[in-house]
């Protein structure tokens, strides 16, 4: 597991377009098809262990939470955070007071 950070602080101001106080963070270009979707996690609630089937990248959007590896060690992780799990990692993720992630996985994720 690798956790990376996807906050304003580090994204490139947008000085294109006219554009004022705008900034963006590359997160990734595939170039296989990718599956890219949301997770909701209630307050309280649990994603169980699992092996993830393909990488998958998770950034959480909103709220926070926590994941862990086998080793059942949890990560405090919140908005802006992003986990990277390979092929076969077995990992949980969960929230005490509720947490939105954006999801994306695909068979190649080269991580800008």
């Amino acid at each position: 597991m690798k956790i990376y950070n996807f906050t304003q602080e580090l994204a490139n101001q947008i000085n294109n377009y006219q554009s004022i106080d705008a900034f963006y963070t590359k997160i990734m270009k595939t170039v296989e098809p990718a599956n890219i979707g949301f997770i909701y996690i209630e307050p309280g609630g649990v994603v169980g262990m699992h092996e993830a089937p393909v990488p998958q990248l998770f950034i959480v959007i909103q709220g926070e939470g926590w994941i862990c590896g086998e080793d059942r060690e949890k990560v405090s992780i919140k908005t802006g955070d992003g986990v990277f799990w390979q092929t076969g990692e077995a990992h949980e993720s969960g929230s005490s007071t509720g947490l939105t992630a954006l999801v994306i996985q695909s068979e190649h994720i080269n991580l800008a």
